[in-house]
């Protein structure tokens, strides 16, 4: 116990205290006296000092390297003086205005060393009488004055540096670049320029780095957050110097052995080029031969890898050997700059950690949150982050093992901490809010700032994860989280927003490429609008304000007091039928056929109306007596004379006729028809996606069967079956659920067919005059969706084809109504009309102006007219498709005949 507490005395007192100097300086050379008796010793220790102050002077500027020397200098002249008791009162001074010009050097870290709390420690009789008060109160003000100009003349500074470091970066990328196994000796020195050179810029910045941030942090002064941005940036700077040496390694480490070659080369070229002109003098004595022999010394260095102790050698070989200024000033600066190189490029990678390590930031992490707050607010890119998070990296590096353990945890937790807030929180709430405002544009009444809908980030969500402390941050994965999570929980909280969330999440994936995983809620709630249930109940009044497109399989609704209307789809439809269930696809339909026997007795009272029976029969006779005439074709005048035969029966409060008033009750019957074909395909896609996962719908065993066989428990066996029962529904449901249409064409046509419903069997007839009422209303509605005021305006409505193929089939009329060969007259009309236009355009005068542009107008009319009934008859003939009736059915119909039209 007494040993340990001695050991730990002596550790404390010589280690920890600081006094390790301290005890050098007192060790007893002068007892000895071998050290001062060495002739000369003194002399030379006094030339060195006084040559590296005036070295040090001159590089304060250019060569950061020289602040560390200048420490290494003050210790070796405290030394020198308490070695030989020099009191040179002129020496003395010179380093005190030297340390004005050097208030502070940092040694490692955040540990900053002050020459003239140095000097005046360790040589107090000298501070003592030479430096006064004043003196003292100069170097603290210079301390402060470095503070202040470094301070505000920093944005100049990381201006100057950004130009140089990307200046070098290009010549380093340009040069990088080439073939390297055929190149010259000019590259060569290229390139040990450029390495150097990127070293010699670390250093500048690091120097500038650790002393404003140890100095503020030493005399406590507070730091601006414009100097706190530019000292981040420099940070980002030095980073970018190593990744640039770090991305070239293998080409540099290359090209390192090449450049070595160059450089002894050229130095033993000036070496031989000395020896032969030693060797040349006509006066060579003595001295000579010790420079000549120097000079081998060199040579023979020089010849092997530039180890530190080769290269000492050879500059004291070379220094001999210049006594008698054996090398020209020319030469002596080449060799110089040579040795310089040689010995630096060697330690290329050990001098790039030095000059690039940021370990400093450990102690100055206070900055770090104004830094990652700043760097959101000005909308930068944020792939300059992972500089700095290096830079924080480095301070554990340098660090022991067990050190490291304790440390990295909270200091990574800290950091990641500070981005949370700082970056990843404020970008997630923009985003969120560019997102809803996007969504909500067209509910504002009031201008919004730009900047509110366009937040540029693309680039920074674009960037790669971030590596910090072993783990990765993905700016874009935790942003998709955060959306993920508010759309789900704001979407459970209110249901009838899904769709408001469902654009937010398509938004964020068009603008800012995230991707967030669906919310898999209920069916019910994934996709608003009518359910399944709720049309069934008012099918009413959703065949009446919906809007049937037949070869998209949609409804649209036909009006709206929002800014958008409302569609249903099969994707609606089978997210219901997996809520409800499939029974309730029968249900529909039963409900549908109420709908059709009430919709259908008014079909019957419109057509028994004496107006409507009486012309339908002249229409009959007509045709039947002029059939060869008329070629066998139902003349278009006389559906036109319908028409406006009704309209003279008079109008609604609407302006709607009687003929209007019976098109929009065939096209709610073929709105019913298209919503159970609808019903029907969104079963299909129901059981579709409930058994994609079962190998063959055809031949499916019975897991039942298998359980007993096996001899497993009843529990399992009747699990078995019930999965069994669930399948076999699946599969029926899939194969036998298609005759929904057979079960309502069958349900009313033999009683439509009967001798007291005669009055139905010549509706066929009606059907011309309809498709003209049709085809004039929804060219009236397709007009109107160009115009400002959309009340009425549509675009599709095929309920109306839906409803006529369904009557059609139900009182077994298509042969009828083919007979009249309707769309083969349009055709023919419109053809002709339309070539006597283009010929009168053909005659007419160019001159008469306004008679071609009435015939242009004319011709435009006649070709939208012909369009529309070309687009009815496609949506008819694709109608009666889903009704066609087997031979068998349509022989065993009864023959129909109509009555002859009485007399009036």
């Amino acid at each position: 116990t007494k040993m340990l507490s001695k050991m730990l005395r002596e550790i404390n007192n010589v280690l920890l205290n600081g006094t390790i100097f301290q005890n050098a300086l007192q060790l007893p050379f002068e007892k000895s006296g071998t050290v001062i008796k060495i002739s000369g010793l003194a002399e030379e220790m006094d030339k060195y000092i006084r040559n590296a102050l005036m070295e040090i002077d001159n590089k304060i500027v250019t060569d950061p390297e020289v602040h560390t020397s200048w420490a290494s200098v003050c210790a070796i002249y405290t030394f020198y003086v308490h070695l030989f008791g020099s009191s040179d009162k002129k020496l003395f001074k010179q380093f005190w205005e030297l340390s004005k010009k050097i208030p502070s050097v940092t040694l490692h870290g955040n540990v900053i060393w002050y020459p003239d709390q140095f000097l005046s420690q360790y040589l107090s009789h000298l501070s003592k009488k030479l430096i006064d008060k004043k003196a003292q109160e100069a170097v603290v003000s210079a301390r402060l004055n470095y503070i202040q100009l470094s301070g505000s003349n920093l944005p100049k500074f990381v201006t100057s540096f950004s130009f140089q470091v990307f200046s070098w970066v290009i010549q380093m990328e340009s040069t990088l670049k080439k073939d390297f196994s055929r190149f010259k000796i000019d590259e060569t020195k290229t390139m040990c320029n450029l390495y150097l050179e990127g070293i010699q810029l670390s250093l500048k910045m690091h120097k500038l780095l650790t002393s404003l941030t140890n100095l503020h942090g030493s005399m406590a002064k507070p730091m601006t957050k414009s100097s706190v941005i530019g000292l981040c940036r420099l940070v980002e700077l030095v980073k970018t110097v190593r990744e640039t040496y770090l991305r070239h390694s293998s080409v540099i480490v290359q090209s390192v052995g090449h450049i070595i070659q160059r450089l002894s080369f050229h130095t033993l070229t000036i070496i031989a080029s000395a020896k032969k002109g030693l060797m040349s003098d006509k006066k060579f004595g003595e001295k000579h031969v010790d420079m000549l022999s120097s000079l081998v010394v060199a040579e023979k260095c020089l010849h092997g890898p530039p180890t530190r102790l080769r290269l000492l050698v050879a500059r004291l070989a070379l220094s001999v050997a210049n006594q008698k200024h054996t090398f020209r000033d020319d030469e002596l600066s080449a060799l110089s700059v040579a040795l310089s190189s040689l010995a630096r490029i060697p330690k290329l990678m050990e001098r790039l950690d030095k000059a690039t390590n940021c370990d400093f930031l450990y102690w100055h992490r206070v900055i770090l949150p104004i830094y990652f707050n700043a760097l959101y607010e000005s909308n930068s890119n944020l792939h300059r982050i992972k500089y700095v998070l290096e830079g924080v990296e480095d301070s554990v590096k340098t660090m022991d093992a067990s050190l490291q353990t304790r440390i990295m945890s909270p200091l990574k937790q800290e950091i990641t901490q500070q981005i949370n807030d700082k970056i990843i929180k404020p970008l997630c709430e923009g985003i969120e809010t560019n997102l809803r405002l996007h969504t909500h544009s067209h509910l504002q009444s009031q201008e919004i700032p730009l900047q509110a809908v366009h937040l540029d980030c693309k680039d920074s969500l674009s960037l790669p994860p971030l590596y910090f402390f072993q783990c990765f941050i993905s700016l874009q994965g935790k942003i998709g989280n955060y959306l993920e999570k508010t759309f789900y929980d704001l979407t459970t909280v209110a249901l009838h927003d899904w769709r408001t969330y469902g654009e937010m999440r398509c938004l964020a994936q068009h603008k800012y490429n995230i991707q967030t995983v669906e919310d898999t809620l209920p069916s019910q709630t994934l996709e608003q609008g009518l359910d399944v249930l709720e049309i069934m109940r008012n099918i009413h009044i959703f065949v009446s304000k919906y809007q049937y497109n037949l070869n998209n399989q949609i409804f649209m609704e036909h009006s709206s007091n929002n800014k958008h209307l409302n569609t249903i789809n099969i994707r609606h439809i089978a997210n219901s039928i997996r809520t409800h269930g499939t029974g309730i696809m029968n249900t529909t339909v039963n409900f549908t056929y109420q709908f059709l026997r009430k919709k259908l007795v008014i079909f019957s009272q419109f057509l028994y109306d004496e107006h409507i029976k009486s012309r339908l029969l002249k229409d009959l006779c007509f045709f039947r007596d002029n059939k060869a005439q008329l070629d066998s074709k139902y003349s278009y005048e006389r559906a036109e004379k319908f028409n406006r035969g009704i309209r003279r029966l008079g109008v609604t409060q609407e302006g709607l006729t009687y003929l209007d008033q019976f098109r929009i009750l065939i096209t709610h019957i073929g709105n019913a028809m298209g919503y159970v074909r609808m019903i029907r395909s969104g079963g299909l896609h129901c059981c579709s996606t409930a058994t994609r996962y079962i190998p063959d719908l055809d031949s499916i065993v019975s897991l039942q069967e298998l359980t007993q066989a096996e001899g497993l428990s009843k529990t399992c066996v009747h699990t078995a079956q019930v999965l069994d029962q669930v399948i076999s529904n699946m599969r029926r449901n899939i194969t036998e659920g298609s005759e929904y249409f057979k079960l309502l064409v069958d349900v009313f046509a033999p009683v439509l067919c009967e001798q007291k419903n005669s009055h139905l069997w010549n509706f066929y007839m009606i059907v011309p005059p309809l498709t003209i009422n049709f085809c004039e209303h929804m060219i009236t509605a397709k007009e109107k969706m160009s115009k400002k005021s959309k009340v009425g305006a549509a675009f599709t409505d095929d309920g109306f084809a839906m409803g006529v193929a369904y009557v059609l089939s139900v009182l077994n009329q298509n042969a009828e109504f083919d007979s009249l060969h309707w769309f083969q007259s349009i055709r023919d009309k419109y053809s002709s009309e339309l070539a006597s236009v283009t010929k009168q355009k053909n005659t007419v005068s160019k001159d008469d102006e306004k008679l071609q542009q009435t015939l242009n107008l004319t011709a435009k009319r006649l070709e939208i007219y012909q369009q529309e009934f070309q687009l009815l008859y496609y949506s008819l003939s694709s109608a009666r498709v889903f009704f066609q009736r087997d031979l068998t059915a349509m022989a065993a119909e009864p023959k129909k005949t109509f009555t002859e039209p009485k007399n009036d």
